[in-house]
């Protein structure tokens, strides 16, 4: 399936040739006595000739943040020029990259104290302010960052190569931008499923990168040693975010007894599925720890790795895949009284990241699908795909089954591992909550690549 890209603000372009600039006036495609090219000059006219000079005003350079007062051992960038039809700076990376920056988008991400707030992280500066055809005077390479002085109002802004290099190729920022390496399964985890210890996760925020980064590789995570009470397993769920209420409340202590109208309160079979589909924005972490099960047996639970599932479809049946990816399915919860929910608009039953179309998101609960409408040819399309997803998830070598106990905890990514569990007898109660995706991405960031490399993004 071919899905449109939206345009990054910095351009790689590798079709069109560059007019480099020397240290040496009028020297094309060429760099100084060590190949780089430290400064430029803007002409008064024409355009990609620049003459450079050395960076040498001390009490400009005393104004600079600290990472552009520190000498680098080797510039990252080997050339500098104007685009100046374009209205665009143009950088050849050390490595042969090339990206280009829109002059205006360059001034609208200042990051001086006057233009962006140290403490608050917020844009300080009025972006329509900035003239439209502002245009830098000159350009610096100062240590490791790029310094230029703007023309049209006197500002100078610096700005940190390493973070230009991700703007301009964010693919190469993956785990920064909180996409690390997924690892996928299926039944085998359980010969080696994820498991931290609830002591650890107490103890330190160290035990919580290590907690955190397994649940985002592989989709879930066991906690063991977690004392089988609620304010235990509340605590343990809020050692990473708030946690989110819904019309089933915020932490839940339950049994069997439908006092929600939902099948999850009864001792019936549940298949394959994902919570709150219902909601525009699904919940994104969800916790269960089982209490007490007595005077009965059954109720295993099922964990099935959605992205793995997704990636056999889309190899099995890649036009499923891509009916699947785009038919929009409604959804709701009515059954309690005085509730319809149902989200602002219908979504598929998997999402993808426009720009990169990677899948970050399965949204499947055939129990709480509404009426599907419109063209009955394209509805029989979607059963028809539907019908070969069920049964990928449905295969012995996708469904990974474990029966919860008490002191140890399950938690799981709820936009990637569907869940279910067998019938059961007697009385079992369960305990456990949700977390927005967004909060556990925050954490499982900050955690795991230290708040500063995570600034460095926004």
């Amino acid at each position: 399936m071919k899905r449109s890209a939206s345009m990054h603000t910095a351009v790689v372009r590798q079709t069109r040739p560059i007019c480099c600039v020397s240290a040496r006036p009028l020297a094309l495609c060429q760099g100084g006595p060590n190949g780089r090219l430290p400064a430029f000059d803007l002409p008064q006219h024409g355009r990609g000739i620049f003459q450079f000079r050395r960076f040498e005003h001390q009490s400009f350079a005393s104004a600079l943040p600290d990472q552009c007062s520190r000498e680098a051992l080797s510039e990252p960038i080997e050339m500098i020029a104007d685009s100046s039809g374009e209205r665009m700076l143009r950088i050849r990376w050390e490595d042969g990259l090339e990206s280009e920056y829109l002059y205006f988008w360059l001034r609208d991400h200042c990051r001086c104290k006057e233009c962006f707030h140290p403490d608050t992280k917020q844009r300080l500066l009025d972006t329509f302010s900035i003239s439209t055809d502002i245009k830098p005077a000159q350009a610096k390479i100062h240590g490791r960052c790029l310094v230029i002085d703007w023309a049209n109002d006197g500002h100078c802004s610096s700005y940190d190569t390493e973070w230009l290099r991700r703007t301009g190729h964010p693919e190469t920022s993956r785990e920064v931008n909180g996409y690390p390496q997924v690892h996928l399964w299926g039944q085998e985890i359980r010969d080696d499923p994820p498991i931290m210890a609830y002591k650890d996760i107490m103890d330190s925020d160290a035990g919580v990168k290590d907690w955190t980064g397994l649940i985002r590789r592989f989709g879930f995570s066991y906690v063991d040693g977690c004392p089988p009470t609620p304010s235990a397993t509340q605590a343990l769920l809020e050692r990473i975010a708030f946690i989110r209420a819904t019309h089933y409340g915020s932490f839940w202590d339950f049994t069997s007894d439908l006092s929600s109208k939902d099948t999850a309160y009864t001792t019936l079979a549940l298949p394959a599925h994902t919570d709150t589909t219902y909601f525009t924005d699904p919940c994104g972490l969800q916790m269960f720890h089982l209490l007490s099960h007595t005077a009965g047996a059954g109720g295993a639970s099922l964990l099935v790795d959605g992205f793995k599932a997704a990636a056999t479809l889309r190899l099995e049946a890649p036009a499923a895949y891509d009916v699947l990816s785009t038919v929009r399915v409604p959804a709701h919860a009515s059954g309690n009284e005085g509730v319809s929910i149902q989200p602002v608009r219908a979504f598929p039953v998997l999402n993808h990241d426009p720009e990169t179309e990677r899948l970050v998101q399965v949204r499947w609960n055939n129990d709480d699908r509404g009426t599907l409408y419109g063209d009955q040819r394209r509805v029989e399309e979607w059963y028809l795909a539907a019908r070969k997803w069920a049964d990928v998830l449905r295969r012995g070598g996708s469904e990974y089954w474990e029966q919860l106990r008490p002191g140890r905890a399950l938690i799981f990514d709820n936009w990637r591992v569907l869940h279910g569990r067998s019938a059961f007898m007697g009385k079992r109660r369960m305990c456990g909550g949700y977390i927005n995706h967004d909060d556990f991405i925050s954490r499982y960031r900050i955690t795991n690549l230290g708040r500063a490399k995570v600034l460095e993004t926004i």
